[in-house]
């Protein structure tokens, strides 16, 4: 070989070697970022985290995160991305090492060691689930592959006689994950009443048993039922919709109704009040008459939200316990046909509200608390009239039947030709109260 070849190939080398080295660098860099973004949007949420906050936590400068991600939102894609390679891999390990495995509190239990999943995941169940937002689409397709392979082995375990053979797979598998993201997500709020991985072994147990089974040595449902619980007054506080002159109440009606459209859409935190006021068509200085603040504004819009969703609910009390809880289904059902938007701001804004500094988040925490009590409640009484079977505990049953109604609404929002809330939660009251 010449000097000449020989000094070509070492040149054809060194370029070579600097541009794998340019390139390690660049795919470090990148995950450093991905890791910054991870721990900001888990402690501050996505919505209230800036680029440049990303970039000087991982060391950048805000035009050199650029150069890697141009926009928050792929930033965003990458974070869930890598969640998304995590989760396949807990999957396969926990899934795979044997015929008839049946066991999701096993990925409950992986996914809890993973620093900041549970916060960030639980969040963007409810964000993405307006069709604009950057990761709507990873999600729906999480959520149908989710499914898939849960109705796979839901179908396995049937074949070994580890869950009951008259149980539909794919049925279970929506109404099993619906309730482990609503678990995953009011943890968030009732860490303390909250056991995710409890839970799912509890559900998981139930499976083998068919389908609304009871215990041949309870007693008979009794005759003279226990009286009902109050109905908590989760829609209360509206009396600022009767008080004012006529033209100061449509005003305020006009700017909650686009606070509502716009924190469904793009959130709480990157929505300005000047934004709000553009799209109502009222200056800002108005809005702030009636609003001093985008704070006192939410709480309107949470309210109104409430209030309108119980007044269009047809409600007469029941003769028991187990009746009314069998009636909840229609209320689902009015809901999803009358005011989808109001669940979607609901969806949106109660993960929005994980971290423990956002305005709305004693608001959540207080209603999932009162919802699970009313529920609890009502479970007793039914466990008191003989209706609810001696298997069952009040409040573990009152907590996964507030996850599975929180989850149902969310896997409804990414596929509402696919998921009837209503439909699961009357399946599940069956199983329930036989």
């Amino acid at each position: 070989m010449s000097d000449t070849t020989r000094r070509d190939t070492s040149s054809v080398s060194t370029v070579a070697s600097a541009g794998g080295v340019r390139q390690a660098r660049a795919e470090q860099t990148r995950a450093d970022i991905i890791e910054a973004a991870h721990r900001l949007f888990v402690e501050n949420g996505y919505r209230a985290t800036s680029l440049r906050e990303v970039a000087a936590a991982a060391g950048l400068s805000h035009s050199g995160l650029q150069r890697h991600f141009p926009t928050k939102d792929g930033l965003l894609v990458a974070v869930v991305d890598s969640f998304r390679r995590h989760t396949d891999n807990q999957l396969d390990y926990a899934l795979q090492e044997e015929a008839g495995t049946f066991d999701f509190a096993a990925i409950a239990r992986l996914n809890a060691e993973v620093p900041g999943y549970l916060p960030l995941y639980a969040a963007l169940t409810g964000e993405a689930s307006t069709s604009t937002h950057p990761a709507h689409a990873q999600l729906r397709d999480r959520y149908q592959a989710l499914v898939s392979l849960a109705t796979d082995h839901i179908e396995d375990a049937i074949k070994h006689d580890i869950v009951d053979s008259g149980r539909d797979p794919h049925d279970e598998a929506i109404r099993g994950i619906a309730a482990w993201d609503g678990l995953q997500l009011i943890a968030q709020y009732l860490p303390d009443r909250v056991d995710i991985e409890a839970a799912l072994d509890r559900h998981q147990d139930l499976l083998a048993l068919p389908r609304a089974w009871r215990d041949p040595s309870d007693p008979a449902p009794r005759q003279d039922p226990a009286p009902l619980p109050p109905v908590p007054d989760l829609g209360g506080g509206h009396s600022e919709r009767i008080v004012g002159y006529r033209s100061g109440r449509e005003t305020r009606e006009r700017i909650v109704a686009g606070a509502t459209a716009l924190f469904a859409r793009e959130g709480f935190g990157d929505t300005s009040l000047s934004t709000i006021a553009q799209v109502v068509g009222v200056t800002k200085a108005t809005l702030l008459h009636h609003y001093t603040s985008k704070e006192a504004l939410l709480e309107a819009v949470l309210v109104e939200r409430d209030r309108t969703l119980f007044s269009q609910i047809p409600y007469t009390p029941a003769s028991r316990a187990a009746h009314e809880l069998r009636g909840m289904p229609i209320g689902a059902r009015v809901n999803a046909e009358r005011a989808p938007g109001l669940i979607q701001v609901y969806a949106v804004l109660s993960c929005e509200a994980v971290p423990a500094e956002h305005p709305a988040h004693d608001y959540f925490t207080r209603r999932y608390a009162t919802s699970i009590d009313h529920f609890a409640a009502l479970l007793r009484a039914a466990a008191a009239d003989g209706d609810l079977p001696s298997h069952r505990d009040p409040e573990a049953e009152a907590i996964w039947l507030a996850a599975l109604w929180e989850g149902l609404q969310y896997q409804w929002l990414y596929d509402s030709t696919s998921v009837d809330v209503a439909t699961h939660l009357a399946a599940h009251l069956d199983d329930l109260l036989p």
